[in-house]
């Protein structure tokens, strides 16, 4: 895939087009909220005009049906057995949806990682304190040589008090990769039920959620899929959905209804909202699967490939060695900026002051956190169909002038 610049993973002007981001901005930030393609939104607002013309006949009599069309199609893609799967708003409702029914005892550790999603973090904190259990993080290192380092870490945090764990699918600050169904494997072996963060799977990795055989599992719809924003999905074993409840209790909670599962019945009428992210992932599935002649095989292929040349390509700009292996990147990866300890923003900060310059002064649009264990700075970059090699050499130049490199 040849494009004007010579470029092996420069996209036709025609397959970049698709979406509606500025063209004037350098966007390598999908990895934060996604972008949907202006086909899929157009795809969206035809079901809320058809919502709007009868929303009595559309919420009440066309609904379900439709929900469950699109959790067909989704269960397709992300190898589940759709009896197991709901759509939620995002992962951070479906991790709360999920740790909030539980029922967890005094002295009772619920185990995560340092790389775990600050929002995660917090739900399990949240949940902590009320039932006076602990918190516990293994410290996944990073700079990491091996995805063997993730396992031997995480095991060694285990205790007889431990009765849960969270885990990442791909970390969102680091991008790392994790060996998931290694990790539930073996905690499952040791009694211990996993609640697997995979907001950034679906669409980056080849996704088999049945396989990986968690107890939970939420994944995100509107990140690499390219669904409109609001789109999630949460999975859930059968032998545990009667203890799932959303967070919102609505009418199915004393529905009488035999005709669909409990589980459904409750996450499937949380009250009234507008459905139509939900019924557009479908859209979204076909649409970015038919950009490449290889489908979504293929789309995966070229957007690890991209982003693992951009990081070769920074790596050699910023003097720094790769932070971790190919086999542990989709098409997220954080690189640790070289910086002192003086320069090193606060944690606290909502955006890193390199990362408003980036944007302001060069119109690159990137991530810039804090790794909490060295308080080194990380830029973290994402890849998708509308990425080129060109962007990520104008952020390495930038870079460059910035930093001095």
């Amino acid at each position: 895939m040849t494009g004007k610049s010579g470029s092996r993973w420069e996209p036709s002007a025609e397959l970049a087009q698709h979406w509606p981001l500025d063209p004037q901005v350098v966007f390598l930030n999908h990895g934060s909220y996604g972008a949907c393609p202006g086909p899929v939104l157009e795809a969206q607002q035809r079901l809320r005009e058809r919502l709007e013309q009868n929303p009595v006949r559309f919420l009440n009599r066309e609904l379900e049906p439709l929900l469950d069309e699109a959790r067909q199609e989704l269960a397709e893609f992300v190898g589940a057995d759709p009896v197991n799967l709901t759509f939620v708003p995002n992962t951070t409702t479906g991790v709360n949806a999920v740790l909030r029914s539980l029922r967890f005892k005094p002295g009772d550790e619920l185990l995560t990682t340092s790389h775990a999603y600050n929002a995660c973090t917090n739900a399990l904190e949240f949940v902590a304190v009320g039932s006076q259990a602990r918190v516990v993080q293994a410290p996944v290192p990073f700079p990491i040589e091996s995805p063997a380092q993730v396992l031997e870490v995480i095991l060694d945090a285990v205790t007889s008090r431990t009765r849960f764990a969270v885990l990442d699918h791909v970390t969102s600050q680091t991008g790392l990769v994790f060996p998931i169904e290694r990790l539930v494997r073996e905690l499952h072996a040791r009694g211990i039920e996993t609640l697997v963060d995979g907001a950034h799977a679906p669409g980056m990795l080849p996704l088999n959620v049945e396989a990986i055989g968690a107890a939970y599992y939420v994944g995100n719809c509107h990140k690499w899929l390219c669904a409109p924003k609001g789109a999630a999905f949460l999975h859930v074993r059968s032998e545990r959905q009667s203890e799932i409840r959303p967070l919102a209790i609505s009418h199915g909670a004393n529905s009488t209804r035999t005709d669909r599962s409990r589980f459904h019945l409750e996450f499937g009428w949380t009250g009234t909202h507008d459905p139509t992210a939900y019924l557009a992932v479908p859209v979204a599935i076909r649409f970015l699967g038919s950009l490449l002649p290889g489908g979504w095989p293929a789309v995966m292929t070229r957007n690890r490939a991209l982003v693992l040349e951009a990081r070769q390509v920074l790596c050699r700009t910023l003097h720094v060695a790769l932070p971790c292996p190919d086999e542990m990147v989709g098409t997220l990866v954080a690189l640790p900026l070289p910086s002192t300890p003086e320069d090193s923003p606060d944690p606290a900060c909502t955006r890193d002051p390199l990362q408003e310059t980036l944007y302001s002064k060069f119109k690159i649009e990137t991530s810039i956190t804090v790794w909490p264990a060295s308080r080194q700075r990380l830029l973290r970059i994402s890849a998708h169909l509308y990425n080129t090699s060109a962007q990520y050499a104008r952020l390495a130049h930038a870079l460059s002038q910035l930093l001095g490199s």
